[in-house]
């Protein structure tokens, strides 16, 4: 059932103070509602992402954004809606490195995940991190993969097949020389929940799903898959510290317009999630997920993509992974 959620637009002008509102507010301004697609179930970081900036987004475009989530098909649902969608300004994906990771799991979809869209504004980045329970005798990285070495293979949940978990997850065990039991979940939660019960020895999830569990000391934190530590666990090493050579790997989650909208629509709705991202309480509420905002271009974003898509389909290719 498709859950819909009518965040109005706020009084523009209490909001006008800020400066990056003012810029946002001038010029283009949509000629009706915003929809905003969510391209899966809400409750997780992606969804919290869409709905944190949809009231400053409403704000600074002096019109409202509808947040809809529209889960299914490994998020194709979600994208195929957008992708087909009129390039208008009025209809937006909150999107994320599953765009990338789909141009390759699903060869023979009916749209481009990749082309098929137009960047407007990279919101936040979204390590990922290996965890283990508090009790697992292994107090770090290099523990937990010599005793996967030299004894019973260890059962590792990720957040799906073909997720960035399960892509990195063949990455760091083609880097370490150990082959582990990949047991795939739908969606966070429940991995982190049998984790938790002792079903599964550790788990690859995004930082938002664990850092809440990390610090109230139920699950211990190994690596972050980032290139630096975040700031949301600042004690936690990343991949390359702890002695794999793997390089950067984040996901993301941001927004894409269909492809052919306006540049210039497309610049003015990255000036509104920009301007929200100023907003101290709005970065401070995307902080405490785990999530790290940033103020990269929309050419980043859309190297970014492109980058990853053949990244990750060399990964889905050796390690012949297919949807299930």
């Amino acid at each position: 059932m498709r859950r819909r959620s009518l965040l109005g637009a706020l009084a523009v002008a209490p909001l006008l103070a800020h400066p990056g509102l003012g810029r946002a507010d001038a010029g283009w301004r949509p000629a009706r509602p915003v929809r905003l697609v969510v391209p899966v179930s809400a409750g997780g970081s992606q969804d919290a992402v869409a709905r944190i900036i949809a009231q400053p987004m409403a704000s600074a475009l002096a019109q409202s954004v509808v947040v809809e989530n529209l889960p299914g098909a490994a998020g194709n649902l979600g994208f195929q809606t957008v992708a087909r969608a009129r390039p208008d300004g009025t209809t937006l994906l909150a999107g994320s490195d599953g765009l990338s990771i789909n141009k390759s799991l699903f060869p023979r979809l009916g749209f481009d995940p990749v082309e098929g869209f137009a960047p407007v504004s990279w919101v936040v980045k979204v390590p990922q991190i290996l965890v283990v329970r508090a009790d697992n005798p292994a107090s770090d990285l290099g523990a937990f993969l010599a005793a996967g070495r030299r004894g019973e293979p260890p059962a590792v949940g990720t957040t799906g097949v073909g997720s960035l978990a399960h892509l990195l997850g063949e990455v760091i065990q083609d880097t370490a020389g150990l082959r582990w039991i990949h047991v795939p979940y739908r969606g966070g939660a429940p991995a982190a929940n049998d984790l938790l019960s002792g079903t599964i020895d550790a788990a690859l999830l995004n930082i938002g799903a664990a850092t809440g569990l990390v610090k109230q000391g139920s699950f211990r934190a190994l690596a972050v898959s980032a290139a630096e530590r975040v700031r949301a666990l600042p004690s936690v090493p990343t991949l390359q510290e702890a002695g794999l050579a793997i390089g950067d790997v984040v996901g993301w989650h941001g927004i894409v317009a269909p492809a052919g909208t306006d540049p210039a629509t497309c610049a003015r709705l990255d000036e509104a999630v920009q301007a929200a991202l100023a907003i101290p309480s709005i970065g401070n509420r995307l902080l405490a997920l785990g999530l790290e905002p940033v103020a990269e271009s929309r050419d980043a974003l859309a190297q970014t993509i492109r980058h990853d898509a053949e990244r990750w389909g060399v990964v889905i290719r050796r390690a012949r992974i297919a949807p299930v």
